[in-house]
């Protein structure tokens, strides 16, 4: 269902993020993000002279390089727009994420490690979500290319989905849950 009429008002700022994922041929995987800020009007600048509408104010990228366990081999920040000179020179401080796993405590690892005065808050937001891109980007695919390689078993089906209960549609009592994944539904007519 689509947002109901805005009031009348204007356009001044758009946001553009977007993420993807990548198999490697080496074996490990790649995430990238890229974020970008744009105005609908000029602006001054006391480094760049003047931001004018439509240029990038901010445009920030990020490549994180992961094993089979989520664990980060390599990390590479880049910033192509900023509103002052030195915005780039806190990139090299991402390489410290290296060796930490996309898991639990994820987003408390990054602020401990690139928070606040130690990294780029718009490179660091892009981090956040890079853990369920880096989950949508290699389980499907996993998945899909083991479908007819892997028989299941009772070992196979004993193993709590990590999905379960991150969500509405993936609560343990829901339909969802009850149609994919019964051995762990929880709902009112669960069998016993």
């Amino acid at each position: 269902m689509p947002l109901s009429k805005p009031k009348s008002r204007e356009h001044l700022h758009t946001r553009s993020i977007s993420y993807q994922g990548f198999k490697r041929d080496d074996g490990l995987w790649d995430i990238e993000g890229h974020l970008i800020d744009i105005k609908t009007y000029s602006i001054d600048n006391s480094w760049r002279n003047k931001i004018l509408s439509g240029e990038p104010i901010h445009e920030m990228l990020i490549r994180v390089t992961i094993d089979e366990n989520f664990l980060i081999k390599d990390i590479e920040a880049s910033t192509e727009n900023s509103p002052f000179e030195i915005c780039p020179n806190i990139t090299p401080n991402y390489k410290s994420l290296i060796g930490i796993v996309m898991g639990a405590g994820w987003r408390q690892k990054i602020r401990q490690k690139v928070g606040g005065v130690a990294g780029c808050t718009h490179i660091t937001e892009l981090l956040f979500p890079m853990a369920t891109v880096a989950i949508q980007t290699m389980g499907p695919f996993k998945a899909n290319a083991n479908k007819n390689r892997i028989a299941l078993t009772d070992e196979s089906n004993s193993k709590r989905p990590f999905v379960l209960n991150t969500c509405h549609a993936w609560s343990t009592d829901s339909i969802v849950v009850k149609e994919h994944e019964p051995d762990f539904y929880t709902g009112d007519d669960a069998k016993n």
